[in-house]
């Protein structure tokens, strides 16, 4: 009875449009070129620059690297998908996609939730700051932050995997996921779906909350500081509450529910999964001066170089 006549499974993608699948395959190329590249480029600053060796930035060039394995779960995919008529994946295929993407994209959410401890702690107690966040203490948090991920990423696999398919095959979606994988499924899905949606929006909505207290505890505390240390102190935080809102809302959109689905899911996973990584460099460095001073001095010395 548990086994599987389903082998592969059909994704619908994006459109069905050719027309606009076309004009989609320009967009989402430039955009996944974009993220590898910005992404690279932050990295590639923070570990060249001696200047940027604040726990701050060491947590930012972990974000670009999740930023980068996240997207690539999805994206190249979704760009060969967008050029073919049939979009099929392996079922192998499938369960792998659903562990990959939760795996990172939890790791992300616990990511950013680790910044804003850290921008709390550098705003409120900058006299104990050096000692409270050191490097050995970054290890662990991001270390924990995989962790977290992994663990979380596991239940979901493996709720995935015990799950029975007959048929139809057909995913109205254009990755594998565990909402539309539980619509396919020819079993009583109910216990699982509020497992699922335990397990990724509870996640989602407690990390949310205590991004909420952090920033509301940094708000309390700059009532004390100058017009103009108060105006730094938000300036740093600004970038950090973007990213927070423009990841985990459509995340808690997606998962904090039943297993049901939407026809609007599909351009709302875009932004977590594809815009979000996209912008992430644009966000940080187009406000953080100490970013892009760096990335001029490498740049200079590049030039310098090649000029040799």
């Amino acid at each position: 009875e548990n086994k599987n006549n389903v082998t592969e499974f059909i994704l619908r993608g994006l459109t069905q449009d050719k027309t606009v699948a076309k004009v989609c395959f320009s967009f989402f190329l430039v955009f996944y070129v974009a993220i590898i590249l910005g992404n690279l480029l932050i990295i590639i600053t923070i570990k060249t620059s001696k200047q940027l060796n604040s726990p701050m930035y060491f947590f930012l060039s972990c974000l670009s690297f999740v930023d980068i394995s996240y997207s690539t779960v999805t994206a190249p995919k979704l760009i060969y998908d967008l050029l073919v008529e049939k979009k099929t994946i392996s079922f192998v295929g499938c369960i792998s996609q659903v562990f990959a993407g939760h795996f990172l994209g939890c790791t992300e959410i616990f990511l950013l939730t680790v910044m804003a401890y850290d921008r709390c702690i550098a705003i409120c107690k900058p006299l104990h700051y050096t000692s409270t966040v050191n490097k050995h203490v970054c290890r662990w948090l991001v270390a924990a932050s995989w962790v977290g991920g992994f663990v979380h990423s596991g239940v979901q696999a493996l709720l995935a995997v015990q799950l029975r398919f007959c048929g139809p095959n057909e995913i109205d979606h254009y990755f594998c996921d565990v909402h539309p994988l539980l619509k396919l499924a020819c079993n009583d899905t109910y216990v699982t779906g509020v497992i699922v949606a335990a397990n990724s929006g509870v996640i989602s909505v407690i990390c949310f909350v205590v991004l909420v207290v952090s920033y509301a505890v940094i708000l309390v505390s700059l009532r004390t500081r100058s017009s103009e240390g108060r105006l730094k102190a938000l300036y740093t935080c600004t970038s950090h509450i973007t990213v927070v809102i423009l990841f985990l809302g459509p995340c808690i959109f997606i998962y904090m529910r039943p297993s049901i689905t939407f026809s609007v899911d599909k351009v709302v996973s875009v932004f977590y999964t594809i815009i979000t990584p996209m912008l992430n460099p644009l966000i940080y460095t187009l406000r953080n001066e100490e970013v892009k001073n760096a990335m001029k001095r490498l740049w200079s010395r590049k030039v310098k170089r090649s000029e040799k």
